[in-house]
């Protein structure tokens, strides 16, 4: 059943960080069935109640999964393994379209917004007991939520969106509580929701965001939360439009139970309005990172939602990190302030290079996405097979399983660096990795 690798340990807490790092070596596979309790107990010379929690936690821990007569098995993207590690190793010579990281050329200088920042804290530190939030910048977010629709609310300051995702649901749920994902999707909220010991339910994409009658059905299901990303999703680049908009509220507003986040992975980057769903059910948030406008080493995302929500991860916060640096949170305020990043050039940036390649690859007879943000993404037959032919050719892309769960293959491409003269030539090479596939299909 295990091959070589014996499962070893005489406490719960052992024997799971055993088969977790038997995962994360490769020695137990996606798929492998673990022993039945008893069986490993008696192997292991302990009580059966002590499996038991042991395969408690690698279940809650997205390790395992647990199908009733079947027995407990390594899930099949288990949170051990990541998504990260799905990635494509970059030769010397190739292209790197892979990393989803912006145009370096479209951030911002730092140095000035640091050097108001750092004066400022010379003259005024933080001390202990200080607020959490650095007011000026709570004031310039709350213009911009005001300015978008988004519903009044607290403004809470999170290390990233990641971070603030996860505070948000470890807020209100609990191990074994189901979230709505899109999918295609980001990886990182497939992995993190497994890690807090929740289940993922999949809900299908266009190019206008998560579509109504998923997101009913999952709702309808039993899940207890939804995940959306408002605009320049990732993989996709879809963005919610105002249609779409008022469909998800309609679905929504029969399930005011439900925990809403949404993600605005294009604020600063795209040019399209946002059309929130905020204040639809009882329990919300927005967050809102500046990683894609202004540098991904700036670990910042501003966050809102509903009174209680907001209290909840401003409590919980103050027991791990207690604050974001107001010295990051001051630096900035002052690039919101000083209009350090001018948001028409940028989604103009992008959206030129994105639309080019588009219409290339529809030439080519080549259908992809992207509304909006800085990725294209491509339905393929076989994913594997068309990441290898455009390594070959001098491309690298990222292949689609690390943003999809049971949607079709696919691969992501950033277009951050491309420039024009490099349109047609990717166009041609992806045409040909396309074609050259056979018609498979992988979940």
């Amino acid at each position: 059943m295990l091959g070589e690798y014996r499962i070893e340990g005489r406490r719960a807490a052992d024997i799971s960080a055993s088969v977790e790092r038997a995962v994360g070596a490769g020695a137990l596979e996606p798929g492998q069935a673990l022993p039945p309790m008893r069986e490993l107990a008696a192997r292991l010379g302990v009580n059966p109640n002590t499996v038991a929690a042991a395969y408690r936690v690698l279940r809650e821990r997205g390790v395992i999964e647990t199908d009733g007569r079947r027995g407990s098995r390594i899930r099949s993207k288990p949170v051990t393994t990541g998504r990260e590690y799905i990635r494509v190793e970059v030769p010397d010579g190739v292209r790197n379209l892979v990393d989803g990281n912006p145009d370096r050329a479209l951030l911002p200088g730092l140095a000035e917004a640091f050097a108001v920042s750092a004066a400022r804290s010379d003259r005024d530190p933080v001390l202990y007991g200080d607020e959490a939030v650095e007011p000026e910048l709570r004031r310039l977010a709350r213009a911009d939520l005001d300015a978008d629709g988004v519903p009044e609310g607290p403004v809470v300051v999170t290390s990233g969106s990641l971070d603030g995702i996860e505070r948000v649901l470890a807020a209100h749920l609990k191990p074994g509580d189901a979230v709505a994902v899109e999918d295609p999707g980001w990886g990182s909220v497939f992995d993190l929701a497994p890690a807090l010991g929740l289940r993922t339910v999949p809900v299908r994409v266009d190019d206008e965001g998560p579509l109504p009658d998923d997101v009913r059905q999952a709702l309808e299901a039993g899940a207890r939360a939804l995940i959306v990303t408002a605009r320049a999703q990732n993989p996709t680049g879809a963005a919610v439009t105002a249609p779409r908009a008022r469909a998800l509220r309609t679905v929504l507003a029969r399930y005011p139970r439900t925990l809403l986040v949404e993600d605005d992975h294009g604020h600063r980057i795209v040019d399209l309005p946002l059309h929130p769903l905020a204040g639809v059910t009882h329990h919300w948030a927005l967050v809102r990172s500046v990683a894609k406008a202004y540098g991904p080493d700036l670990r910042l995302a501003v966050l809102t939602g509903d009174a209680v929500t907001m209290d909840r991860v401003h409590g919980r916060q103050r027991l791990g990190p207690g604050w974001v640096s107001r010295l990051l949170q001051r630096a900035v305020a002052e690039l919101w302030a000083s209009g350090a990043v001018d948001v028409t050039a940028v989604a103009g940036s992008y959206g030129r290079r994105r639309d080019a390649l588009i219409t290339a690859l529809a030439e080519r007879g080549v259908e992809a996405h992207g509304r909006s943000g800085m990725n294209v993404w491509v339905p393929v037959p076989d994913e594997t097979g068309a990441v290898a032919r455009l390594l070959h050719a001098g491309w690298a892309v990222a292949p689609g399983a690390r943003f999809r769960m049971s949607a079709p293959p696919g691969i992501r491409i950033t277009v951050s660096t491309l420039t024009a003269d490099d349109i047609g030539p990717l166009a041609d090479a992806v045409a040909s990795a396309v074609r050259s596939a056979p018609a498979r299909r992988y979940v």
